[in-house]
């Protein structure tokens, strides 16, 4: 290493040492021989020319992971919608290291897709039901979702999809609300839209503001709403369309009016599901017998027993961590545009502090949006939430809420803010990151935390408060990935793991980290939690079906391990 650059590295981080910067090195060495494995194994074997990747590789032998139908055949699972987090990387490090060769394999991804899969309409031939088999390159779907369109907290990277081809990517967003909303006079939306649709008035469609919770047939997810939420902002922002931005912040506005009034938590949905049909059978949990909840927990706890007050692990993370960290990346972006956006999540993150975390177990109650704590509530009938039975428990407050809380202080300093960050980190191995404002803290530069998360939330609290040592203990935490989840080259969360993601955030961490330390943040897109996936029929070596599958089941079996049945229908 030359003289010079450790001259460079000293002067832009005066604590760090030697040491600190050859760990640098290391850590965007990682990233680039990631980004150079996944290129290489991850890549089309079977035909020339083409950018897509597989979503999933072995490290060990490089065989792709593949997609198993009820009928038998097999398809090498390419899903763009789930490579997003590593598009950023990608472009990132191009950004970072001058190698323009990374940016390209993300553009020409983008610029493939766009020439091959998008549909009349101008939806694209990806999400929760559809894929490319990368041995054919024909898309694929399960026939039980009769291959409809679908995004759950997917967050396609659409800053490079305007770079690349700004009407594509306009027509994408303009047919994916199109498709996902049923009835825009009342926004009936539904996490499911159809292929081919016909162009309706969109922006120009007439709105009435319904009661909460008012029952429809679509089910207004929150994490198939933030998609939606998510995009219009993005068109407002590219391609100045006033509609755009109204209605996305329209949509958001869904989600909070039917908080509770006296906590302010909530929601999940903001309708009901319409009650098409009657059953005694508890473990069919169809949404067209009803709100679920309510069936499973009305008799006890009454008419706020609604799916969108059930404020379960999940579903917070849904709110308090995937909405949160979108939505405040759109109040910072938009500016003057975003400050109800800003003032609806950070109201939303206060009241589950405030209701939910209990500071000396560093756990979250599970409850409803009322205030009702169901910790070690035992369930009386089967339903949507589980067996007769299960007993529902608190649940560990993890590194992603840390890093919303954190991202929070960085827009708005709140003491209640800082207390919950506080405490999760201690909780979660850091130390003590101080007082409000990070006076008298008492970091751990021990700890043996390797969550990707924890280093995107200590540089959140480095920019917010200006203290390096908040970057020392991220760079900690990134020797423990280094440590503990590579594998040839590959990053993985736990090596004894069949394939690995290529859509992993460690990488995405450790690059953020090294733009942090370089004073160039701007050089990697924020993380806001975004992760894409694949769910359907699968056959299982037994010969049977498992429905509901996803691909996050797939990456977690082990050598030896086969799915067991879920009992889904």
């Amino acid at each position: 290493m030359k003289l010079s650059k450790i001259a460079l590295a000293v002067s832009l981080l005066g604590v760090f040492s030697c040491t600190a910067f050859a760990q640098e090195s290391a850590r965007l060495s990682s990233v680039k021989a990631f980004a150079d494995t996944v290129i290489d194994k991850a890549g089309d074997k079977y035909h020339s020319n083409v950018p897509l990747l597989a979503d999933g590789v072995d490290p060990r032998t490089g065989k792709q992971m593949e997609w198993v139908f009820p009928d038998g055949k097999t398809a090498v699972l390419s899903n763009f919608s789930a490579q997003q987090n590593l598009m950023r990387v990608l472009v990132g490090l191009s950004n970072l290291t001058g190698d323009a060769k990374y940016k390209k394999r993300a553009e020409d991804n983008v610029r493939y897709y766009f020439q091959h899969y998008q549909d009349k309409s101008g939806l694209l031939l990806w999400g929760g039901h559809r894929f490319i088999d990368l041995k054919t390159l024909e898309p694929q779907g399960p026939s039980e979702k009769e291959m409809v369109h679908e995004l759950k907290n997917a967050y396609p990277w659409y800053d490079l999809m305007f770079a690349v081809d700004k009407p594509a990517t306009a027509r994408f967003i303009r047919a994916f609300w199109n498709a996902h909303v049923y009835d825009w006079k009342i926004l009936e939306t539904s996490r499911h839209g159809e292929y081919g649709k016909e162009m309706g008035k969109l922006w120009a469609s007439h709105f009435e503001q319904q009661p909460p919770f008012f029952a429809t047939k679509g089910l207004s997810f929150l994490n198939a709403g933030n998609d939606l939420i998510y995009s219009a902002s993005l068109l407002y922002q590219h391609d100045g369309e006033k509609g755009a931005l109204t209605w996305a912040k329209r949509l958001a506005e869904q989600y909070v009016l039917p908080r509770d009034k006296k906590t302010g938590l909530g929601v999940y949905q903001f309708t009901q599901a319409l009650k098409r049909a009657e059953t005694t059978d508890d473990t069919d949990t169809n949404s067209k017998y009803g709100d679920r909840a309510q069936r499973q927990f009305g008799p006890e706890f009454g008419p706020d027993a609604l799916e969108g007050n059930m404020m379960l692990k999940g579903r917070t993370s849904t709110l308090y961590s995937e909405n949160a960290l979108m939505q405040l990346a759109l109040a910072k972006s938009l500016g003057a545009d975003g400050n109800d956006i800003k003032k609806w999540t950070l109201d939303g993150l206060k009241a589950f502090a405030h209701y939910a975390y209990d500071e000396k177990t560093n756990t979250f109650r599970p409850m409803l949006a009322n205030g009702t704590n169901l910790s070690n509530y035992t369930l009386p009938r089967d339903g949507y939430y589980g067996k007769k039975g299960t007993v529902l428990k608190p649940y560990p407050a993890g590194n992603e809420f840390l890093l919303s809380y954190a991202r929070a202080w960085t827009l708005a300093p709140d003491a209640e803010m800082w207390k919950v960050a506080r405490g999760i980190a201690k909780g979660q191995g850091l130390g003590d990151i101080g007082e409000p404002g990070g006076k008298n803290n008492k970091l751990d530069l021990n700890t043996k935390n390797s969550e990707p998360y924890a280093i995107f939330a200590l540089i959140d609290l480095w920019q917010s408060t200006g203290d390096k040592g908040y970057l020392t203990l991220a760079d900690k935490v990134a020797d423990n990935i280094l440590a503990t989840k590579r594998l040839n080259n590959f990053f993985i969360d736990d090596p004894q793991y069949i394939y690995a993601n290529v859509d992993n955030i460690a990488p995405y961490a450790l690059l953020a980290l090294e733009a942090a330390m370089r004073g160039k943040l701007d050089a990697v897109a924020p993380f806001i939690n975004g992760a894409g996936f694949t769910e359907g029929a699968y056959l299982l070596a037994d010969g049977t079906v498992r429905y509901s599958t996803r691909d996050d089941e797939l990456f977690m079996l082990k050598p030896g391990e086969q799915l067991k049945p879920n009992g889904k229908k």
